[in-house]
């Protein structure tokens, strides 16, 4: 009871066939999510940032030569297909004659398609769009952004630490937007023993976009070289 009002349980009071409905829905958003990564014929890396971000900004420049440089290196770029660093992200590759991919997220405000997705979806599940940029990539690269940047930072994080991607780079572009962050995750976090040295020397900086392209590439040809042995 919240102030003498019944507040509902939404889930556990619905009816079998609601519920059914719900994870038939869901499991559609994956399955489309996953052909659409079938059709990813090279490596990709995940570029994140605010939608916020003008065309005008130096970040918005930056994500798109990085963006660019990766199609030059022979990676896909995927985003979530909105505008601002996604857009940026996006363009810069599709003017190299790259793939650039957008998984988008129907939302009320800001996230309309950018026009420079070879291929997208629209997803209605944050979850499910969250696998998929993990399940098409092999590294992140994450531009200054807000929450939803901060989200898929922090859970690329803990699946790294807890093995779920293994040895995946996650690469923070603009030190001075994520070096106050990192100061207190090493002295609150990692001086508290909540993460090891590992979890912390893994988190990679650059203000450099042909040097966010390297540590992704070259992990890897690194993966691929040891596969191959």
């Amino acid at each position: 009871m919240t102030g003498g009002v019944e507040v509902p349980r939404r889930i556990f009071r619905r009816s079998h066939e609601a519920l059914a409905a719900d994870v038939s829905l869901i499991a559609a958003e994956f399955l489309a999510g996953f052909q659409l990564i079938q059709e990813i014929d090279r490596p990709a890396v995940s570029i994140f940032g605010s939608a916020r971000v003008l065309e005008s900004s130096a970040t918005y420049e930056q994500a798109r030569v990085t963006g660019r440089a990766f199609a030059d290196a022979g990676f896909a770029v995927v985003t979530g297909g909105g505008p601002g660093v996604m857009e940026a992200a996006n363009r810069g590759c599709k003017e190299a004659g790259g793939l650039s991919v957008g998984f988008n997220i129907a939302l009320p405000l800001e996230q309309g398609l950018n026009p420079w997705c070879d291929l997208s979806l629209t997803f209605d599940h944050f979850h499910v769009r969250k696998v998929m940029f993990v399940k098409a990539a092999e590294g992140f690269v994450i531009f200054p952004g807000g929450f939803g940047t901060q989200d898929e930072l922090w859970e690329a994080l803990t699946l790294r630490q807890t093995r779920k991607i293994g040895d995946f780079p996650i690469v923070l572009f603009d030190s001075d937007y994520w070096d106050e962050m990192l100061e207190w995750v090493r002295d609150e976090m990692l001086d508290d023993g909540l993460i090891s040295s590992e979890d912390f020397a893994g988190i990679l900086r650059t203000d450099d976009p042909v040097e966010a392209v390297r540590l992704v590439v070259s992990h890897y040809d690194q993966r691929v070289a040891e596969g191959s042995t």
